[in-house]
């Protein structure tokens, strides 16, 4: 058993914290009050080859295993915890195409994404079908030679942005094997968007998205009719925990600062840091972030083994986001007043980190899927 990254991944973890510190952390409040992505920041990403880490080489990425985008998600949290969407993004949907599309769509759409020069989107979830995703309701019509897509898809990460998306859409029946992907431009007068206002995460875009028809070659359908939610859901498996270590990420930066302001505050004659009611807290968030962090790295480690790891997956998805929020509120309190301004980054980390309770799966159905793994599917719900 070995806890340790080799040498290669220990350098390229300090090269990409040193990145995020110099090019990521400046701007990060900013792009709050902005509440939208700053101009140039993917293609700075994509320099680092942060867009490209889960695309081969031969189509331009790094072929980076999962641990490694993990580890790069990480650091880049600790920066601008939003800035992580777009690593989890183009590294979920770079591994749904490796997987599902042919050598020729590989090789017409992965490029771009690993270039930074195309910004990819995921719709899945709708106004009435987020978790239930199998039973959603938009449509894919078939139009001659392609399909028409219409309906609606909401809460969609990026979605104000983005520039292409995997689109699951209805094909056939009802349940899962009626569910087909189509990998869709989305600068189309036959798109819409909504930008939501949102109370953490503001410069990533959520928005909604409505099609009126939107024509579909029949050759951007990726894989066969009716494989596309299988596609997408297995890919789900291990970027939940990337999710979960960029918030590991934020909240280990909360930390280290309420650590250094424990040391250097002082009350009462002495650094605040020599009151139990002020270290007892910080040091069994320590453990905690240690004991998630090893959960996450396990769920990729196993992704990159060949080994199952959708239980891992759930356990890092559903408690890490939550921690991070407990560690970041907690952080705050240790600063007192001086953190309860929006000069501070605690206060938009914890909002931010909020936001990834929610999204790309639910505790609720993160606890599903570990009870299934512990009972059996008999015996759980």
């Amino acid at each position: 058993m070995d806890f340790a990254f080799t040498a290669g991944e220990e350098a390229y973890r300090q090269e990409v914290r040193r990145f995020a510190a110099r090019a990521l952390a400046p701007h990060y409040e900013a792009g709050d009050r902005a509440g939208r992505l700053r101009d140039g920041l993917v293609a700075e990403m994509a320099a680092m080859g942060l867009t490209g880490l889960r695309v081969p080489e031969r189509y331009g990425g790094q072929d980076a295993g999962a641990v490694v985008a993990g580890m790069a998600a990480e650091e880049v949290g600790r920066a601008d915890v939003n800035a992580t969407y777009v690593i989890v993004l183009t590294a979920l949907i770079g591994d749904i195409l490796v997987r599902n599309a042919t050598e020729a769509q590989c090789a017409e759409w992965l490029p771009p994404i690993a270039e930074g020069r195309v910004l990819p989107a995921l719709c899945v979830t709708e106004p009435e079908h987020g978790t239930d995703a199998a039973n959603l309701r938009m449509s894919a019509r078939p139009d001659g030679d392609g399909w028409r897509l219409e309906g609606e898809k909401t809460s969609i990460t990026l979605g104000a942005d983005a520039h292409t998306a995997v689109v699951l859409a209805r094909t056939g029946g009802p349940g899962p094997r009626g569910v087909s992907a189509f990998y869709a431009e989305l600068d189309d007068r036959y798109v819409s968007r909504v930008r939501f206002d949102d109370l953490g995460g503001r410069s990533i875009g959520r928005a909604s998205l409505h099609f009126d028809g939107l024509p579909v070659e029949a050759g951007r359908m990726v894989g066969r009719p009716g494989d596309g939610f299988v596609a997408v859901m297995q890919g789900f498996d291990y970027s939940r925990a990337i999710i979960g270590l960029a918030c590991l990420g934020a909240a280990a930066a909360s930390l280290d600062e309420a650590v250094a302001w424990a040391r250097e505050r002082e009350a009462f004659g002495q650094p605040i840091g020599r009151f139990q009611g002020v270290s007892f807290p910080l040091a069994e968030h320590a453990a905690h972030l240690r004991g998630a962090r090893h959960v996450c790295y396990e769920a990729l480690w196993r992704k990159d083994s060949g080994l199952g790891h959708a239980a891992e997956a759930a356990m890092a998805k559903f408690w890490a986001p939550k921690l991070a929020a407990e560690v970041i509120h907690q952080c705050l309190l240790t600063f007192g007043h001086t953190a309860y301004s929006a000069d501070n980054p605690i206060g938009q980390r914890l909002r931010d980190v909020i936001g990834l309770e929610i999204g790309d799966g639910t505790a609720q159905a993160s606890k599903l899927v570990i009870s299934r793994h512990l009972l059996g599917r008999a015996y759980a719900p």
